[in-house]
């Protein structure tokens, strides 16, 4: 196999992970190009054959994705959606209105928010604000130059994470839910085609959330070409055989 098409969501997050897993297509002397998607464009560029390999999908939320005639690979990191707070605050079941002042939440993670308020009765009064990924740490360092308080609820990796700005809150109830894995979705027929020892290797690589909270952060806030960074170091599975 000569080419490879990688398809991804259109995040700085999710570019950067595109352009790490090509260092290692690329590795095997395959040529790579990407696809931006959005995320209801996903499963029709799969079926489609628009995209060889998905980078990538969250399970198990995004299960429905891994069907008949695709292979699942690694785990690239964990997502997770957290609690958070400019400074250091207790569990966030023990947290009042008198402890924070409002809700800060990505848009990403407010669906989570709301089922988790459920169950936080002290904390459901108070005004919710959504915003957007990338301008979470621009409004963030607004609320702590203003001196506000605000509970903040943002998924892990993200570049606000690779900051000093937030301090994340135990949630030992797990009421945003627990942790994902970031996995690749790779169509069968390409699958088959592909050198048995890129597979492997694929299946075996880790980045972790410190390493793409961190690769968001230079795409995102640095403004790095997403196929320039060069964070992605930890050694190839394939060095060590």
């Amino acid at each position: 196999m000569t080419q490879m098409t990688i398809g991804h969501l259109y995040t700085s997050l999710h570019a950067g992970c595109a352009s790490a897993v090509a260092r290692v297509l690329e590795a095997y002397e395959v040529e790579v190009e990407y696809v931006d998607l959005d995320p209801d464009d996903v499963e029709e560029a799969l079926e489609q054959g628009e995209v060889d390999l998905l980078v990538s999908a969250w399970f198990p939320r995004d299960e429905n994705l891994a069907g008949p005639g695709r292979r699942v690979l690694g785990d690239l990191y964990q997502p997770v959606v957290s609690f958070a707070a400019l400074t250091s605050l207790g569990a966030v079941g023990t947290l009042t209105a008198t402890d924070v002042d409002r809700i800060i939440v990505a848009d990403d993670s407010r669906q989570a928010l709301e089922e988790a308020l459920k169950q936080l009765p002290a904390l459901s009064v108070l005004s919710i604000e959504t915003i957007g990924e990338g301008a979470l740490i621009e409004r963030l360092e607004k609320a702590r130059d203003a001196g506000e308080k605000p509970l903040v609820v943002a998924t892990q990796p993200h570049a606000v994470f690779h900051t000093d700005l937030l301090t994340v809150l135990e949630d030992p109830s797990r009421l945003l839910g627990g942790e994902m894995s970031a996995r690749m979705i790779l169509r069968e027929d390409v699958a088959r085609q592909a050198d048995s020892d890129l597979l492997d290797e694929l299946s075996e690589m880790m980045l972790g959330n410190k390493v793409m909270s961190a690769l968001d952060y230079v795409i995102s806030v640095d403004g790095q070409d997403p196929e320039g960074c060069l964070l992605y170091t930890s050694p190839s599975p394939r060095d060590t055989r």
